[in-house]
């Protein structure tokens, strides 16, 4: 099995505290229904810092900065695109970047 890890963009933070008990159980379920292919289910992330060759940093997140992040095992690329096709933050305007992750 193949290790992908699930980088999350964008998605819109809900305000009102019904709304976010309704948005943490969308992501428990959809975590839950991978049962023990989640390695890590990772969290959400503040803003990035990006340091550049030359060395300078650019401190605004870059063009699409990360939300968070999860760990997730998969069969191949095909199981890991199924996979997060359920996952709730796409239902927020979010995206996806999946990348597969090798041991070394």
């Amino acid at each position: 099995m193949a290790k992908y890890l699930f980088v999350y963009h964008g998605g819109s933070k809900p305000e009102k505290e019904e709304d976010v008990a309704k948005v943490m159980d969308a992501w428990g379920q959809w975590m839950g229904s991978m049962g023990s292919a989640v390695i890590d289910g990772g969290n959400p992330v503040g803003m990035s810092t990006t340091v550049l060759s030359d060395g300078s940093v650019v401190d605004n997140g870059g063009a699409n900065p990360a939300s968070g992040y999860s760990l997730i095992e998969a069969s191949d690329l095909d199981d890991a695109l199924a996979k997060a096709k359920a996952c709730p933050i796409l239902e927020v305007d979010g995206s996806i970047e999946l990348a597969e992750a090798f041991d070394m």
